[in-house]
């Protein structure tokens, strides 16, 4: 299993729910993972867009340590491994989508990279 190289230095809740599902990749992993339920690799580094294939992999690792994401593997031919939100994955959506709504009121910036699965949190 994936061992982290410094431990975590969390004094209160809100450092381990930072350290759980903040940063870039973290919170859009959940989301993409919330949309589309479950999702090979390529599909989801598809989803992803523009995540290279170790930041994806680390980012992989550390969700699945944290239990947020469950990997299942499939013994076939070619082999086929699948990713999920677990429980604790899917207990952390209602949050990233009022962290969400909330960032919808004071950010306020038009783009067009707007990710799909962020229409669900109906920031607007």
């Amino acid at each position: 299993m994936y061992q982290k190289k410094l431990e975590k230095d969390i004094r209160c809740p809100l450092e381990y729910g930072l350290s759980v599902f903040g940063g870039k990749w973290k919170s859009r992993i959940i989301c993409v993972l919330a949309e589309k339920d479950t999702l090979r690799y390529s599909e989801l580094r598809k989803e992803m867009a523009n995540i290279t294939d170790a930041v994806l992999a680390v980012t992989l690792k550390e969700l699945m340590a944290d239990g947020i994401v469950a990997r299942q593997s499939y013994d076939e031919i070619p082999p086929r491994v699948e990713y999920s939100l677990t429980e604790k994955g899917r207990s952390v959506v209602p949050i990233l989508q009022s962290i969400c709504r909330w960032s919808g009121i004071f950010y306020k910036e038009e783009t067009n990279a707007q990710m799909p699965q962020c229409q669900r949190c109906d920031y607007r």
